[in-house]
């Protein structure tokens, strides 16, 4: 039987933490005048009070590590519980959402995918704008540690390749973490001020521009506008872009660098390499579409076209046109680009690059194997040999990937979505994106007239996506809760 009383502990203290975080948006509230804040106030000292109750209930069994089914086990709790007392200032606010809306959103901003459930978002209080990119920061941060630290441990997706002597986290999980995550917060903090910064120097006023910098560091595209970044001039588009591609490259790279590393690690990366060239090929691809179809030759169509490549594929989902116009070889690609995401310990979504990497690796070595059949042929990964237990975990991650998507579109089209609706919002949903395609859930529109089942199965898929999936199915197996 696991002792779940570790695993309570953390996670009270992770909501108590979160609790803390409401006060920032009741301060905007109290600045703005607009009467909002008692609905920070209470949610504050109700996500307080409970997580402060559960830890101090669960500390009696805290131990001086996690077993790895504990650590499963809090992965997976820590994200349905953010997001449950995440979602109470949109239920108790002034926005008239259900309790499925508001953890939706939730869900939405915490995992980063940023798909939202809102109409009027410039209307809204400045406490919940605030709040909604609260979130997303959190989640962003959160993620790269899940990522750095947890799952080269669980060996999911392929993630131990990772494991560094630097951050080697064997037996010692919670205390390895901290310090990791010190040091990348040092990081994520600074390059989210320098985001802010030069917002406001291309124009944005201040609001919007600490905001929309916690959501572009957190790749999560949360933004304060129906239009979103159609809301702003040229300046933000181009300084967004930046950030993306920064904030979709491994984190670790950048402790290493002001760690005394140089930029020698950063530049030989060959996920990152590979990253740029698929950003540079597929813009280019798209700006010749979209000058020969729309624009012709402008800066328009290559703003256009960059932003929202670099949006797409880091998983953030911005949007500053409605791509869903620019015809059938644009909307291709924009799904498909959805499925490859940033660099692993990044705040980028969906698959990663390196996944595909060793994909290609492996296949180059089976199809050399099938003609040359006395040959030894082994994948390699910047240049080092790759271990059978990492393929088989990235070939696994591929698979349940590719069978999550198909059950989650069929879920929502039971529900009566159209095709298209139902296939891009599973994976838009599972590559924690944000958009998906078609009219209703596209980049000109919300998930707000899907049906409480619809959003339900939506926010499951978040979840599963945004912790690799492969921890969440193991929790769900019935050889993990045997004793």
């Amino acid at each position: 039987m696991i002792d779940a009383r570790p695993v309570g502990y953390v996670i009270g203290l992770l909501v108590a933490a979160l609790g803390v975080t409401m006060f920032a948006p009741l301060l905007a509230d109290l600045m703005a005048g607009n009467g909002h804040w008692p609905v920070f106030l209470e949610s504050a000292i109700l996500t307080i009070l409970v997580g402060g109750l559960v830890a101090l209930a669960c500390q009696n069994g805290v131990s001086a590590g996690l077993s790895i089914r504990q650590t499963f086990l809090l992965t997976t709790l820590v994200w349905l519980a953010l997001p449950l007392f995440g979602s109470l200032p949109f239920v108790l606010g002034g926005t008239n959402l259900t309790f499925t809306d508001g953890f939706f959103e939730a869900m939405s901003g915490l995992t980063t995918t940023g798909a939202t459930v809102l109409t009027g978002i410039e209307g809204l209080p400045e406490g919940l704008k605030l709040w909604r990119a609260i979130m997303q920061w959190l989640g962003g941060i959160g993620i790269i540690v899940v990522a750095m630290v947890f799952l080269p441990e669980l060996k999911v997706g392929g993630m131990q390749i990772f494991r560094s002597e630097a951050f080697d986290t064997m037996g010692k999980i919670l205390p390895r973490a901290a310090e990791i995550a010190s040091r990348i917060s040092v990081v994520y903090v600074a390059i989210t001020l320098a985001c802010a910064v030069c917002y406001s120097i291309v124009g944005m006023n201040s609001f919007d521009a600490i905001t929309h910098a916690m959501t572009t560091v957190a790749t999560g595209g949360m933004a304060n506008y129906d239009a979103s970044f159609g809301a702003f001039g040229a300046g933000p588009h181009y300084v967004a872009v930046v950030f993306m591609l920064l904030a979709a490259l491994p984190f670790v790279r950048y402790v290493q660098l002001i760690s005394g590393g140089g930029a020698v690690p950063l530049l030989r990366d060959s996920q990152i390499r590979v990253f740029f060239v698929l950003i540079f090929t597929v813009t280019l691809l798209m700006t010749l579409w979209v000058w020969r179809t729309f624009h012709g030759f402008s800066e328009a169509g290559f703003r256009e076209a960059l932003f929202n490549v670099t949006s797409i594929m880091t998983g953030t989902g911005y949007a500053n046109a409605d791509y869903m116009q620019w015809g059938p070889f644009a909307v291709v690609m924009f799904f498909f680009i959805g499925l490859i995401g940033g660099c692993a310990g990044s705040t980028a979504c969906s698959v990663k690059v390196f996944r595909y990497q060793l994909l290609f690796a492996s296949i180059k070595a089976q199809i050399r194997r099938i003609h040359s059949p006395h040959g030894m042929f082994t994948p390699r990964y910047e240049g080092r040999p790759v271990s059978e237990d990492v393929l088989n975990s990235v070939m696994a991650f591929f698979v349940a990937f590719m069978v999550s998507v198909g059950v989650v579109g069929v879920a929502l089209a039971l529900t009566g979505l159209d095709f298209i609706t139902a296939i891009s919002g599973a994976a838009t949903a599972l590559a924690n994106v944000g958009p998906g395609l078609g009219p209703e859930i596209g980049p000109a529109g919300n998930f707000a007239g899907l049906s409480d089942t619809a959003k339900w199965i939506l926010a499951i898929a978040m979840l599963v996506g945004r912790l690799e999936i492969m921890a969440v199915l193991t929790i769900l197996s019935w050889q993990f809760w045997r004793a």
